[in-house]
């Protein structure tokens, strides 16, 4: 199912019900540094807004933090000497959630079998890989 920015601005106005509510939280607004208590509703798998919504299914935080995922900007998974499922075991519990993979380390010694299995692996990781693909090297 395709992304629908209608759906997600009806449910941000409170015109549907969100999938999930994540109440109680403290959240890290890490533009302006404050900590604020509130809530947060989910839908599709998307923050549609921060506030009191009707949800599906609500989960209490308890005062726990809240704090939007990590992106590294440069990293090497072959680097780690991890295939990137281990890779992405080992970050996503530590907050990051997206990398952008430069992966001219592997393709320097495999060419472009080396950046297909890079494609390839991080197809279906639950993390989001963005490889930036060398210009000298054919995918």
């Amino acid at each position: 199912m395709a992304f629908n920015l209608k759906e997600l601005i009806l449910r941000a106005g409170g015109g549907d019900r969100v999938d999930l509510l994540l109440r109680d939280a403290r959240i890290v607004n890490v533009f302006s540094g404050e900590v604020v208590r509130g809530s947060v509703g989910i839908w599709d798998g998307r923050i549609c807004g921060v506030g009191e919504y009707r949800a599906k299914k609500t989960i209490n935080l308890g005062g726990m933090y809240l704090a939007p995922g990590f992106i590294d900007g440069h990293i090497h998974i072959e680097s780690t000497m991890l295939c990137p499922e281990e890779f992405a075991r080992a970050v996503l519990p530590r907050g990051t959630t997206s990398v952008v993979c430069d992966p001219h380390e592997i393709a320097n010694v495999m060419g472009g079998r080396g950046i297909r299995y890079m494609l390839r692996s991080t197809e279906a990781l639950p993390l989001d890989v963005f490889i930036m693909l060398p210009s000298c090297v054919p995918a």
